[in-house]
């Protein structure tokens, strides 16, 4: 999280956010009841809907992310590193480190959830010294007593306890995330006879993750060990390692395949016999892997990625990727000369959605398939995007939409277009990563608006910008070059620029509203919000009217405004409708003979259901704060402490409400279901003056943000974090400044403030 200062307490991060064994795991389970620990600071999974304009994205693999990077847990609230921003292209997210069980960071879980991705934990079993952790998973923990069956068994057989798959169950429901990948890369000295009762405890521990996090609960078998209990990577799925993927919910293969094994693979499942699973098997269960790295996978990987992807082929075959490691990008550049943030950004969304520019001819390493692997051929480079379909987020009826286009690191943070915090070192925060805009990057698909043009569009450049922001840490820019024309016409021309695609329900009204503001050489630009279906010969456009709000009608800070509308789409249809978010761009030219340039910053755009007619919708409000002794000694340091509130809603003032008669049919009012929540909280700190008085909020110093820790309505107050002026105080006044999932900062009035002494 964006916080003041540097070398701060482990108490702002996750609690426990790995075990290294399981004794660790029920050490832990033992200090406190599971419930009063559960990180309701975590978004919920949300799903992604079924999307007209997708259909045919039904039956094609899909994209796991397995993310392995330097050990795991580098997230740092003063240090930029790696974070994942092509959540529409992605499935299922795996947070992997070589801990026993790898629980995933808050930040990361939230982010996957805003975007409809699940988001998996690991559990791993490395080294002979793991064997005997592994026993104990199936078989339960170490008994104290001396205990053994009422009379002994005539036939020997292994009983498999149930103990760690609900543990490991209620820690993904206490910690927020939805599933794990289970990778045992050790023999297995039991043989058979273990490996039998291991694929029963993984039945135990789907079922038990379905029942206490969600059917949409996953349980992924890494390809390793084999039937009888011996280390011995297939590559694919078959005979021999089949077992372990009837349980699960999908099957990991190892990345050092040779080309024809995907085929194999797809083949061998279609030639199963349905019968022996409860759950359906399709090929898109079958995650077949791909090592960024290149170490041992075909093509080599990195920029070599698609060679092998053109041979798992998900989008005709139907197979899907598991792509191990992908945050190669960064770790294999960073110590380079030259290297910067900037420097990755173009790096990374070269690999993912190609060049910026359309006719660049992208480097592809030389590589040469293993000796005893057949020959094969490869055209030129082509990125992740171009073997997957782009799914929208989840439906803003059931999700609010908002992106303040964050790509979870930054330098700066910025309240409502001020910058109140900048520092030298940055900041790395995936809790606050949102959409950068879907369709957006490498290049915007412009098009001209209500009209037919002979010219060339403007050449389009999008940025993401971290000088300027109007809330968070950065915003989306987009410079125009239009060149000069001899038309008539052309003194005014206007364009479309989708920004984001949705999912949209038919019949339902929406709101979206934009934050923007234009600079350049052009005589006059006007930027206005819209949206458009995807899906071609709907029948119908959209209905959409602008809206006046008070944030429309004035000048907001930064010069940024506000632009607001509410849409329908005016058709019946059972599944929601794939469209596009984005800005009609009109400019005007003096001389339309001379080139120009200009550029449109987007500080935030969101998206969300109107109330229904007549409906009230309730407002959010904070309406207390408290402030605790800090649970470390600190030294003696003041105003060191947890700092926690509570949160209400509020239907406004009463209005004048006329009833007719007993009979009335009509109600009084009606509460709308749809809450606006919170995205996260500002906190701010004010020493009192000498006269024993704070000032006023306005005058408050930005201290820090919360998300890094996923607990809810709560704020570690750090020593490091509190300016010298508050530091040596004998009184302070702390702020929690609320902002909402549809991106408004609440007012002064409708926050809280607590009083603390030395």
């Amino acid at each position: 999280m964006p916080i003041a200062g540097i070398n701060h307490s482990s108490w702002i991060g996750d609690d426990a956010p790995y075990f290294n064994t399981l004794a660790d795991l029920d050490q832990w389970a033992c200090k406190e009841a599971f419930g009063s620990r559960t990180l309701r600071g975590v978004l919920p999974y949300t799903p992604r809907g079924a999307t007209e304009g997708l259909s045919e994205a039904d039956n094609q693999g899909k994209l796991l992310v397995c993310h392995d990077y330097k050990g795991g847990y580098t997230e740092s609230p003063t240090t930029p590193t790696y974070t994942f921003n092509f959540w529409s292209l992605c499935d299922t997210f795996i947070y992997f480190a070589h801990h026993r069980i790898t629980v995933p960071p808050s930040g990361w879980s939230t982010a996957a959830h805003r975007n409809g991705v699940k988001m998996l934990g690991t559990i791993i079993f490395e080294h002979a010294e793991s064997a005997k952790d592994c026993l104990h998973l199936i078989v339960g923990p170490p008994l104290q007593q001396p205990t053994g069956p009422a009379r002994p068994r005539t036939q020997s057989s292994w009983t498999v306890s149930p103990h760690y798959a609900r543990l490991l169950a209620e820690l993904a429901y206490q910690r927020g995330f939805d599933g794990y990948l289970l990778n045992i890369e050790t023999n297995l000295d039991g043989g058979m006879d273990q490996t039998r009762a291991l694929t029963l405890w993984m039945a135990i521990l789907e079922k038990e993750l379905k029942r206490t996090v969600g059917e949409h609960a996953h349980v992924l078998w890494y390809d390793s060990v084999i039937v009888n209990g011996k280390l011995a990577w297939q590559d694919r799925l078959n005979s021999i390692n089949l077992p372990f993927f009837i349980p699960s919910t999908g099957f990991f293969s190892n990345y050092t395949w040779p080309s024809h094994y995907p085929n194999v693979t797809a083949q061998y499942l279609l030639s199963l016999d349905g019968s022996i699973s409860s759950q359906p098997k399709r090929l898109q269960d079958l995650y077949i892997g791909v090592d960024v790295w290149g170490r041992g996978s075909h093509g080599g990987g990195g920029f070599g990625l698609y060679k092998a992807l053109s041979h798992i082929d998900p989008q005709s075959l139907g197979l899907s990727v598991a792509l191990f490691g992908q945050a190669w990008t960064w770790e294999s550049e960073q110590d380079k000369p030259e290297w910067s943030w900037k420097a990755w950004w173009e790096y990374e969304r070269k690999l993912w959605l190609g060049p910026a520019k359309q006719d660049e001819v992208v480097p592809v390493p030389a590589w040469s398939p293993r000796e005893y692997h057949p020959q094969c051929e490869h055209g030129r480079f082509v990125p992740i995007a171009e073997f997957f379909s782009r799914r929208p987020p989840p439906n803003p009826k059931d999700l609010p939409f908002f992106t303040a286009f964050s790509p979870g690191v930054g330098w700066s943070w910025f309240v409502r277009g001020i910058r109140v915090l900048h520092t030298d070192h940055g900041w790395t925060d995936v809790n606050k990563g949102t959409s950068i805009g879907d369709m957006v990057f490498p290049r915007p698909a412009l098009a001209w608006d209500g009209m037919e043009r002979e010219e060339a569009l403007p050449e389009a450049t999008p940025e993401i910008s971290m000088d300027d922001a109007w809330l968070g840490g950065s915003s989306l820019t987009i410079s125009f070059s239009v060149l000069g024309t001899d038309a008539d016409d052309a003194f005014f021309r206007c364009m479309w620029v989708p920004i984001q695609s949705l999912s949209i329900t038919p019949g339902k009204s929406y709101r979206m509203s934009a934050i923007l503001k234009t600079t350049g050489r052009a005589t006059d630009v006007d930027v206005g919000a819209s949206i458009k279906s995807l899906v071609p010969n709907l029948g119908a456009e959209f209905d959409v009217m602008h809206v006046d709000t008070p944030l429309s009608e004035t000048s907001l800070p930064g010069g940024w405004t506000q632009v607001v509308v509410d849409f329908k789409l005016p058709i019946q249809r059972p599944t929601d409708i794939l469209s596009a978010a984005g800005l009609v761009v009109g400019f005007a030219c003096e001389d339309p003979s001379e080139a120009i340039d200009f550029a449109v910053h987007i500080g935030a755009l969101s998206v969300w259901a109107n109330p229904a007619p007549k409906h009230t919708a309730p407002e959010p409000r904070i309406t207390w704060a408290q402030i605790a002794p800090s649970p470390e000694d600190d030294d003696g340091k003041p105003f060191t402490g947890v700092l926690t509130w509570g949160v209400g809603m509020s239907l406004g003032p009463t209005p004048v409400i006329h009833l007719t008669s007993p009979e009335d049919t009509e109600p009084c009012w009606v509460i709308d279901d749809a809450h606006s929540g919170f995205l996260y909280f500002n906190v701010y700190a004010q020493a009192h003056t000498a006269e024993g008085v704070a000032v006023g909020p306005e005058k408050a110093t930005f201290i820090g943000t919360t998300g890094l820790d996923g607990r809810e309505n709560r704020f570690y107050v750090d020593p490091a974090c509190l300016p010298p002026e508050v530091a040596g105080a004998k009184k302070a006044r702390f702020y929690v400044q609320g902002v909402t999932d549809r991106g408004k900062v609440l007012e002064w009035e409708d926050c809280a403030f607590v009083d603390a002494d030395i």
